[in-house]
Parts: C-alpha cells; sequence; structure tokens
C-alpha cells in the first residue's frame, strides 16, 4: 500500500503494536566508536500526538521540536522540564488545516534565529529577536509551495529545504497544490529561491556532510525508501542527479528514510524502519537504535553535544553517544 500523505503514514504506523524494548542493535564492531556497549534509551516525555523536527538551542540549553498536529513547537530543558515555546507554530489561518497544521523541520541559521518549515502556512519561515515571524519563502516560479518539511542552512546562509506533499490537507490531490512536483529548493542569502532537484518522489530530510559539498536527501517514498547524495558546487546547486547512497528496503521494523544528521567525522545518522541508522561515510549500515516506535527525526545536543535526540512518535527519547 502506498501511503498518500505523511499523517496517513503515521496513522497507519501506529496501528502496529510497538511492544518492542529500546536497544542498541550493532551490525559492525566500528559502532563502538560512536556508541558505547551498554547504553540504554531513555524516554524523556510523552503525550505528543506527532513529534517531529528536534533541534537544540545552545543558547537556552533546550531541546526544540515540533508536534505536528497539535500546531505547537515543545521545549524541553534537561532539568526544567517540558513548555509550550510557540503556539501556533505552522498554521495561522482562522479555519482548521487538516490533520498536520503545524512547523515540522528546524534549525538555526548563523545569525542565531530559528527556521520553521511550515505545513500549513506552506512556508519557510524565520522567528525574528523580537518575537515575530517573517517568511523566508513561500513561493517558487509564482506557485505556493506545497507543505516544507525540513530544512538545513549552508554556512553561507543559504538555506535549503524539501517540499513534499504530506502537510498538505488531502495530499497530491489537494484541489489547492499548485506545484506539480516536490521538490528540493534553496534560498540564497538575497532571497531567490532555485531548485536543487525534482527527482524524488517524496524528499524529507536533508543534512549536509562536513564539507558541505554533499548535500543528503531522504526519500520516504514507499516504492523508493532510499537515501540520495547530491554534489553541490561552488554556486550552491546541484552538480548533477543524485546517487543512491542507502536503500532502507531490506531493513526490518515500520518506517521510512526520514530525519537525518551528519557527526563530525561524516556519518549519517537516520531515521527509518527500526528507529534510527547509523550509517558510515562510505554508506555501510553500523547498526541500529531501535526506539519500539515509528521514529521521524533525530538531533544532537546537550551540554556536551554528545546527546541523541529522537522524536518517536509519540514521545521524545535520547541516548548517548561517544
Amino acid at each position: 500500500m502506498i501511503l498518500k500523505n505523511h499523517a496517513a503514514l503515521f496513522l497507519a504506523l501506529t496501528s502496529f503494536a510497538y511492544s518492542q524494548e529500546p536497544s542498541i542493535e550493532r551490525k559492525d564492531p566500528a559502532l563502538d566508536a560512536l556508541i558505547a556497549p551498554g547504553t540504554e534509551i531513555e524516554t524523556l516525555a510523552t503525550g505528543f500526538r506527532w513529534s517531529e523536527g528536534p533541534v537544540w538551542d545552545e543558547k537556552n540549553g533546550e531541546l526544540l521540536f515540533s508536534d505536528i498536529p497539535n500546531n505547537v513547537i515543545n521545549a524541553w530543558h534537561p532539568e526544567k522540564g517540558l513548555r509550550v515555546y510557540l503556539k501556533p507554530a505552522g498554521f495561522t489561518g482562522l479555519a482548521g488545516y487538516g490533520r498536520e497544521p503545524g512547523s515540522n523541520g528546524l534549525t538555526f541559521d548563523p545569525q542565531g534565529r530559528l527556521i520553521l518549515a511550515e505545513h500549513g502556512d506552506r512556508r519557510i519561515s524565520v522567528l525574528t529577536p523580537g518575537g515575530g515571524k517573517m517568511t523566508v519563502a513561500d513561493r517558487f516560479d509564482g506557485k505556493r509551495l506545497n507543505s516544507p518539511n525540513d530544512v538545513v542552512v549552508h554556512s553561507s546562509g543559504a538555506i535549503y529545504f524539501t517540499d513534499p506533499i504530506y502537510g498538505l490537507p488531502k495530499g497530491e490531490n489537494d484541489p489547492n497544490r499548485e506545484l506539480d512536483f516536490c521538490g528540493v529548493f534553496r534560498v540564497d542569502p538575497t532571497g531567490k529561491v532555485t531548485l536543487i532537484t525534482r527527482d524524488l518522489d517524496r524528499p524529507n530530510g536533508l543534512a549536509f556532510s562536513p564539507d558541505e559539498k554533499t548535500l543528503y536527501v531522504a526519500n520516504s517514498h514507499g516504492p523508493a525508501p532510499h537515501v540520495y547524495a547530491f554534489s553541490i558546487g561552488e554556486d550552491g546547486g546541484a552538480t548533477g542527479p543524485g546517487k543512491l547512497f542507502f536503500d532502507t528496503s531490506e531493513l526490518d521494523g515500520k518506517g521510512a528514510p526520514d530525519g537525518l544528521k551528519v557527526d563530525a567525522a561524516g556519518n549519517l545518522w537516520c531515521t527509518g524502519p527500526g528507529g534510527l541508522l547509523i550509517l558510515s561515510p562510505e554508506g555501510k549500515l553500523l547498526g541500529r537504535a531501535l526506539t519500539g516506535q515509528p521514529t521521524a527525526n533525530v538531533a544532537f545536543g546537550g551540554p556536551d553535544g554528545k546527546s541523541v535526540y529522537l522524536t518517536a512518535n509519540d514521545r521524545l527519547m535520547r541516548f548517548q553517544r561517544r
């Protein structure tokens, strides 16, 4: 069955019984250099409808993450616990807006401002220091975006984002849809929006390699649950089609490639079947963090930067890396 939108994916995944206890699965001895043997995965908070888009806020020492159906960004502090950070987070209209109105991916720009991928308002936005929002991008070639999903910022200040149809109330068949493809886009520092690729059916999470010469993009489409690597040229655009980096179709467990992060050594941490996949820079599966939950996204953070945070279904989880 090919699920038409992200809400359907959420409902289908959560209809299964997830009774597995969280654990670390080791596929290669090299994982020991990244995650110590005996590491446990803990649950920090529960009660969300679909948690997503985590990012560590270094200034305030807390994790921010979206709860898309509830149209809210939450903050979790190691000592103060959970609080509402921003509501509404992704849809500011008067009427209701489907099952996924809220923000999804979150990141910070070089100025320390929070960048949001908003489903309901169908835009990339920035939270200004005074607490207001400004639109960064909401159109390409004069047509409204579908529902921006994930976002990452290049050291140049350019913003890259994915734009599948998961946040549209009726998915790919939504009558208000204007673009006839799901793209990966770049917003340069002047505000110009350019297309990186339209070749992926459902581009989702994305992350840069440490040297920023490779952009990894997760494709969460059922027939092609792959992670692709795009070479990025000096002009900020892709130098050619994406190359297949990893195919998750043979892995057991529910889920598809979704959120991505890259560590300083170039290892790719990718949510997918079973929880979180840890891949070497060459695309070898080193192991998995099996969460027992459909797992959407991942972030590094904590006071020492060694905490790995996971937004997994109705909860926020964490374990430590070396």
